[in-house]
């Protein structure tokens, strides 16, 4: 009924019929790309609708000193986050209309009073033109991709060190000549001492839980005696977490482990997109707030993948596989078994196609520091933020509404209470007021 090469292909389209605000340079500046996508079974006229209901592009994140407590801030803009958030956007208005008593393309009433539930036949997809960074990223590499730098061995490690030279942050990979968010290593690479033999035997010797036997075991056709290079990611294991071995090859990650996304020097505190993706596979992506709204949560049918350096191994792992075995959710909740999929289709603005397309005179390629939320609402579908703010704010504006991204925490409350507001029969959990979420003016 649609195919992953169909799916990539309408988000691409939907894409370039966009308008140019936010977009990157040709030639010159790269992005990813992000989309939430409608389908609605006809089984009378056996036919299924495909409609693109959000869509996001963006490669940034902000650290943790720039986060706010007001909720007006974007704090994490990779492609696959600000896609979800629109589609947040456009559920609250869908659900607006059905309680208004107009028509709803998603929602009809629930056998639960107050609650609404999905109409027969309506499903959703997510497509991301990148494999998502994080655990989804790590892998080994195969000989016929190209190794972008030379692997890690124990004299450069600890030349590393000793000059003091800090590991690039993900968002600089326009420094590197390597797929966006499969971050290598090389001479410039801080990294503990590979001369620590007694970490090295400890690591090896434990056969059963060494980050290269977990490796080995996701992925059985590597070659034990004579193993490839790792593909890495910037995104940093979560503190307390088991932290990487960076070791030389398949021993430089662990796998399996919470990771944040890397910063411009400071650290984030947003969790990497596969550690997201995983989340919205127990919880759903629809939120805390429309929960109160819904009879179940909502999990993506599918998850497709465009045209990049990717494992199929990697992306049950991160999505599915390290959830299994989550216990005593709430009724309704379960770990969900999305289908993964990969598109043959690479994104036209992604760092492969903009590479090949750069010429000398537009000096060195960078991601773009724009990002795009579109989603199918009735007003001000588009959105361009940059830093987390509307892009081309003033210095002025900021801590303002004008300067607040449609998609930020408390313009989804804004939407939300406006919501709550039109409804005549409240939920049940939302008809004491003081169980009711408190809007908060900036």
């Amino acid at each position: 009924m649609w195919s992953p090469d169909e799916i990539a292909s309408l988000c691409y389209n939907h894409f370039n019929k966009l308008p140019k605000r936010g977009k990157p340079e040709a030639g010159r500046e790269w992005t990813l790309l992000a989309a939430v996508i409608l389908l609605t079974d006809s089984s009378e006229l056996k036919t299924v609708r495909k409609q693109v209901v959000s869509l996001g592009t963006g490669t940034k994140c902000i650290s943790q000193s720039a986060m706010s407590t007001k909720g007006d801030i974007l704090n994490d803009s990779h492609a696959e986050v600000i896609a979800r958030r629109g589609c947040v956007r456009y559920l609250t208005e869908q659900l607006f209309r059905a309680v208004s008593g107009q028509s709803s393309d998603v929602f009809c009433p629930g056998s639960e009073e107050g609650k609404w539930t999905v109409k027969p036949g309506v499903s959703f997809l997510f497509f991301t033109s990148q494999t998502p960074c994080g655990d989804a990223s790590i892998f080994p590499m195969t000989g016929s991709q190209a190794q972008p730098c030379e692997p890690v061995n124990a004299l450069q490690s600890e030349e590393s060190e000793r000059r003091g030279l800090k590991r690039h942050a993900e968002c600089d990979l326009e420094e590197t000549r390597q797929s966006p968010r499969m971050k290598t290593s090389d001479n410039h690479s801080s990294r503990r001492k590979s001369g620590n033999t007694s970490e090295h035997e400890a690591i090896t010797e434990n056969k059963e839980s060494s980050p290269l036997n977990e490796v080995l075991r996701c992925h059985p056709g590597v070659e034990r005696a004579h193993p490839p290079d790792l593909h890495r990611t910037g995104a940093k294991c979560v503190p307390d977490s088991p932290a990487d071995p960076l070791q030389p090859g398949l021993l430089y990650h662990s796998v399996g482990v919470l990771r944040l996304k890397p910063g411009r020097g400071e650290r984030t505190l947003s969790l990497s997109c596969s550690d997201k993706l995983a989340r919205w596979g127990v919880l759903g992506f629809q939120g805390a707030l429309l929960s109160h709204y819904l009879q179940a949560p909502l999990y993506f049918r599918a998850v497709v993948v465009g045209k990049c350096p990717y494992s199929h191994q990697a992306m049950q792992r991160a999505l599915k596989t390290r959830c299994s075995d989550v216990r005593d959710l709430p009724s309704g909740f379960s770990a969900h078994d999305p289908e993964i999929l990969q598109s043959a289709l690479g994104f036209p603005h992604n760092h492969t196609h903009t590479e090949a397309k750069h010429t000398h005179t537009q000096g060195r390629i960078s991601p773009c520091g724009a990002a795009i939320s579109w989603c199918a609402v009735s007003q001000q579908p588009l959105d361009v933020t940059a830093n987390g703010y509307k892009q081309g704010v003033t210095k002025k504006a900021l801590g303002t509404s004008q300067a607040r991204s449609l998609i930020s925490k408390v313009e989804l409350l804004h939407s939300f209470l406006k919501l709550v507001a039109a409804t005549e029969e409240l939920p049940e959990s939302l008809r004491d007021p003081a169980q009711r979420p408190a809007l908060v003016t900036p």
